[in-house]
């Protein structure tokens, strides 16, 4: 244990180093000088420069989802911890361990409406998983070391630390020491589920003759994606996922079902509406799956695994709810059939598959579409996805921000692999995926990475094309650039009687080609389907370059499936004048 005499500032790089952090995303100001200061004396902690507090956390957020540790950001008092609460936001919906730390004013300043100044700790308390107001520099490595543990035990997400700036004060130094361990009385989470839940679960599993297993983006979080494979082709049940849970099992497996909900596939939102048994996982039955929720599957038995237990019946009644790790829980249940040596009876669920195969049949996703000339001859977002998904052989780590393009994204794009696919899930942030492809790229720099966004989307975090000059971050950008904000329009056609309020501005788009290339990178701008496989496959060819594909869709495209709003999830738009009740 070292005994070094440290200041408040050099302990808190210390104890990141000793946490093992590898890389801060931040932005300098006056009440965090000391933090940057002690920054510049190491070399353990690489520091990239963003140019935005909100990009900063968005970056330490596709971080952490990409490489499964946390991320860290340092920022200012004032406007520069304000700027990071979309963040905060993003990163608390999702989930994500994520920790903010924000220099503040010196302590006897807070509360006379100094220079900077502004509760962090209260403006952030509601979007975040915890917060700490540090008072001394002694108390930060165990600060440090709880903010940690915090974030990334039971159900993971953001953390704030705020630092008065005596607090760091080079000119005052301490014995400094890191904790090994760390208690906390009131946080332990559980891990394993109650054993007796678990047989209750087995039972009906084994009993279940139309089931579908439903899994959430906590499998992703709790590393879950092996044991959920392994269960699903134990029982040789369906499984569909959220749009947080893409990847977590196969999406070119014969058994997946595809993404549901609000713009899921036909087979997976009918296969849930039928069911008689759903086996959730590390999802939270939220609104955008279950639409009506007094509609939501009613047939079926429900049993939810979920490390969260005000997760657990809060929004439907589930009748076998078990708290416990995803990864542990789905274990428990593995080794519960195989210690029994169940018999599952195939013929018992065939039927039920052959259901969902004629479904899939008559209603499912045409992923061929690239093929085929749309009847306007414009290319259609859905073209895009599936030549993106060609060139990069459904490897590359796709971020996205969004509406349209993040929906036709996750129905196109197949993700075998867990935390490949990283967009804002359940606070839906316009701006998250470029910056989010940063902190991907930065964990994983010789990986291809693709951020699929939109011409509204982009705009609102362009500003880290700078950082990605600094720091050659060979990103692909894949503009699907439909000159209005797609997914508002979308609802106003169909809600609104077409009335387009504040949803087009094609007149006053700037020019991304030019935009791009005053960055210092390269821009691609494509209008022709004819054009759109050799635009693709020449973006991922320059390795070493960033390059913004800008691609021009058709403007009257619409996502289908929709589910129509307060009904349940078997009442879909199929297109604009197909839908399948009434």
């Amino acid at each position: 244990m070292s005994k070094d005499r440290l200041s408040g500032a050099q302990a808190l790089m210390r104890s990141l180093q000793e946490e093992g952090v590898e890389i801060i995303f931040g932005y300098p100001g006056g009440a965090a000088l000391h933090m940057y200061d002690a920054l510049f004396q190491q070399q353990a902690i690489q520091h990239i420069l963003v140019r935005h507090e909100q990009g900063a956390v968005h970056a330490a957020d596709g971080y952490a989802r990409s490489s499964g540790k946390p991320g860290v950001v340092f920022v200012t008092s004032g406007p520069g911890a304000t700027n990071a609460i979309t963040g905060l936001a993003t990163a608390f919906m999702d989930s994500t361990p994520v920790i903010v730390i924000s220099g503040q004013v010196k302590a006897h300043l807070i509360g006379t409406d100094s220079f900077q100044e502004t509760d962090m700790i209260g403006v952030s308390r509601p979007i975040v998983k915890h917060s700490f107001l540090v008072q001394k520099a002694e108390d930060i490595p165990t600060v440090i070391k709880k903010a940690f543990h915090i974030a990334t035990t039971g159900r993971p997400g953001p953390v704030v630390i705020d630092i008065p700036k005596n607090v760091t004060d080079p000119e005052y130094t301490f014995n400094y020491s890191h904790p090994k361990e760390i208690d906390i009385r009131s946080y332990n989470p559980v891990e394993e589920g109650h054993l007796g839940q678990i047989r209750k679960a087995a039972k009906l599993l084994l009993n279940s003759e139309r089931p579908v297993i439903y899994s959430g983006g906590g499998v992703i979080q709790d590393d879950a994606s092996d044991e959920l494979i392994e269960l699903a082709k134990l029982l040789n049940f369906p499984v569909t996922n959220t749009l947080m849970g893409l990847g977590a099992y196969p999406g070119t497996d014969d058994q997946f079902l595809g993404m549901l909900g609000m713009h899921g596939t036909y087979e997976a939102n009918m296969a849930m509406h039928n069911s008689d048994l759903i086996l959730a996982v590390g999802a939270r039955f939220d609104d955008r799956i279950t639409n009506d929720p007094a509609q939501f599957a009613l047939k079926a038995k429900k049993i939810h695994i979920d490390v969260d237990p005000a997760s657990l019946s809060k929004i439907i009644s589930v009748d076998v709810p078990i708290v416990g790790l995803a990864k542990t829980c789905l274990r428990q249940l593995i080794e519960e059939l195989e210690k029994n040596k169940v018999k599952i009876d195939q013929d018992k669920v065939r039927p039920w598959l052959d259901q969902i195969a004629n479904w899939r049949k008559n209603h499912g996703l045409d992923h061929d579409m690239i093929n085929k000339p749309s009847k306007s001859g414009k290319i259609l977002p859905q073209q895009v996805i599936q030549s993106l998904y060609k060139e990069t052989k459904g490897e590359a780590y796709v971020t996205s921000d969004v509406g349209q393009h993040q929906m036709f994204a996750a129905q196109y794009y197949f993700f075998d692999k867990p935390r490949k696919w990283i967009n804002s899930g359940g606070l839906g942030t316009m701006g998250f995926g470029l910056p989010a492809a940063m902190g991907v790229q930065f964990a994983f720099p010789k990986a291809s990475v693709a951020c699929v966004t939109g011409e509204g989307s982009i705009q609102m975090c362009i500003q880290e094309l700078s950082t990605c000059l600094q720091y050659n971050l060979p990103i692909k950008i894949i503009n699907v650039n439909n000159s209005a904000l797609g997914m508002v329009k979308q609802w106003q056609d169909m809600q609104y009687g077409g009335r387009l309020s504040e949803s087009t501005y094609e007149d006053s788009l700037p020019d991304f080609i030019k935009l791009t290339e005053s960055f210092g990178h390269v821009g691609i701008k494509v209008d022709q389907l004819s054009d759109l496989e050799s635009c693709m496959k020449e973006t991922f060819s320059l390795k070493d370059k960033l390059v913004f594909l800008d691609v021009i869709v058709d403007q009257d495209e619409h996502v289908y499936p929709m589910l129509e709003a307060g009904m349940a999830l078997d009442s879909m738009w199929l297109d604009k004048n197909t839908k399948t009740w009434e």
